[in-house]
């Protein structure tokens, strides 16, 4: 979780890092996986896998996020960014 001593960039390094290993178990075509990977088309998870790994990320970092923002989710980085917003609304 975020504290006093860690950085914006920090915290969203620690967010990408946690979804890109838990995104590796999705990636059957063995490509890097980084902020500008698409979630759907890249690594061709379908949509209701999406939903279960964010559900699973809501568990991991204690947040709640909302359904209305989920269409905006393509990339990995749009997660990244998503995920880091809800953590600040806590």
């Amino acid at each position: 979780m975020l504290t006093a001593t860690t950085t914006t960039t920090e915290f969203e390094d620690e967010i990408f890092q946690e979804i890109r290993r838990l995104l590796e178990s999705f990636n059957s075509t063995g490509k890097e996986i980084g902020v500008q990977t698409d979630i759907l088309q890249d690594l061709t998870v379908d949509s209701l896998a999406v939903m279960n790994f964010i559900m699973t990320l809501e568990d991991k970092f204690d947040i709640s996020v909302p359904l209305n923002v989920l269409p905006d989710i393509r990339t990995v980085g749009d997660l990244v960014t998503t995920i880091h917003r809800a953590t600040m609304e806590v």
